[in-house]
């Protein structure tokens, strides 16, 4: 199962960087909380940096996010007037047919790729807009923080940009990842989620 889970992240960090999702590493490494004695595979990997949702509550990347969940990760910023509006949308969608598992087996992440000017008022205006329930959050925080989960889930870019329109769909528990195009018709995305979720 270890080995599993590693073969998947490393799978998956291939797999996005491959397609374009960004240049190298964030030129600033968080201070990270230390890991506890045999942390799983995945939370090494992943890390337990600090991020704020559209709340300003606190949340912990691979503890409170990632752990026991499958996860939808779309990366976006408040401002985009291009792209990130209908990716957001087909995440709306996809809390309406997922909405007995949202906030419980299954959590939907829209991380800022514009930390600096995406502060937790803007993300919650945006969250707002999009009528977001519990177990969708829209994530920022510290610059660093940001950027380290952005570059450890596939979506790490210096020009906000440059962002990808792919959303990663990943079950923890099984180390099950999958990309799918954030443009796809929502019912192959659907799919796709229902499919990682029955692993």
């Amino acid at each position: 199962m270890l080995r599993k889970c590693l073969l998947s992240i490393v799978c998956l960090a291939l797999a996005v960087s491959a397609h374009g999702a960004g240049p190298g590493r964030p030129a600033t490494v968080p201070d990270l909380p230390p890991l506890p004695e045999n942390a799983p595979a995945a939370q090494e990997y992943f890390s337990d940096v600090e991020l704020l949702n559209q709340d300003g509550e606190p949340m912990r990347l691979y503890s409170d996010l990632l752990k026991g969940h499958t996860v939808v990760v779309s990366p976006f910023f408040t401002t985009c007037t291009g792209v990130c509006p209908m990716l957001t949308q087909k995440l709306k969608v996809l809390q309406e047919r997922f909405g007995d598992h949202l906030g419980k087996d299954l959590v939907m992440l829209t991380i800022t790729v514009d930390p600096t000017n995406d502060t937790v008022e803007k993300l919650k205006a945006y969250a707002d807009g999009f009528k977001a329930q519990e177990g969708w959050y829209f994530l920022g925080g510290k610059k660093e923080n940001v950027d380290w989960a952005l570059f450890k889930l596939g979506h790490y870019v210096e020009d906000k940009e440059a962002h990808s329109n792919i959303f990663i769909v990943g079950k923890e528990t099984t180390g099950l990842w999958k990309k799918v195009q954030g443009l796809s018709n929502a019912e192959e995305i659907a799919s796709i989620v229902q499919g990682v979720l029955d692993d």
